[in-house]
């Protein structure tokens, strides 16, 4: 399958238990990636990647709580605790993930100003991250995604991937959610109506 890649997302230590924006059970997709690693040619890791004062955090906001909402110069932003510092314990991989099958890591959301969930746009939906070049430079056309977390940084990913005509499939079964104010089952409709593949 010289045409397909897999795309895990963002399977951190800090979105994982114990971790400063834990997923529940978040660790459990790290045996089922591994094990669908080997099914693909290529393998493409994302990672987050924020400054210390990064403008998605709760911390810079006087008055405004983590997982609060604010507007911002791209629109509506969802205020996070401090997670995936740049350099950091809670930034790097989860320590049992298969590494060594990646053959481009895309760091993500390193631009203080603003944040980036997707792997192929930041949330201006106009900053590309390089990763859709990289793609189709290697003649890749079709997707698998898994990681972390479904209803946000997998779900934008594949929509976007969508919107550039990859085929993509999203292996719910290997990821894991936030689920913050019903944006889980959100996502599912949205990646639904977008001809998206679900499998579970």
């Amino acid at each position: 399958m010289a045409t397909s890649a897999f795309i895990v997302i963002d399977v951190q230590n800090d979105f994982c238990p114990e971790g400063a924006l834990a997923v529940a059970d978040g660790d459990a997709v790290v045996a089922p990636i591994n094990a669908m690693m080997a099914d693909f040619d290529h393998v493409i890791l994302t990672q987050d990647w924020h400054p210390h004062d990064h403008s998605s955090f709760a911390s810079q906001h006087d008055g405004l709580e983590a997982f609060s909402t604010t507007t911002m110069d791209y629109g509506e932003q969802t205020l996070w605790p401090d997670h995936c510092i740049q350099g950091s314990i809670g930034a790097e991989f989860h320590p049992s993930l298969n590494l060594d099958r990646a053959e481009l890591i895309i760091r993500k959301g390193y631009r203080t100003a603003i944040d980036s969930y997707s792997a192929f746009f930041e949330n201006d939906k106009t900053t590309p991250t390089g990763l859709g070049g990289a793609l189709k430079e290697r003649g890749i056309t079709h997707l698998a995604m898994a990681g972390l977390a479904t209803d946000f940084c997998v779900a934008f990913s594949a929509l976007d991937a969508a919107k550039l005509g990859f085929d993509v499939t999203v292996h719910l079964s290997a990821c894991r959610a936030i689920d913050l104010g019903g944006s889980l089952d959100a996502a599912i409709s949205q990646m639904t109506d977008a001809g998206i593949t679900l499998i579970d």
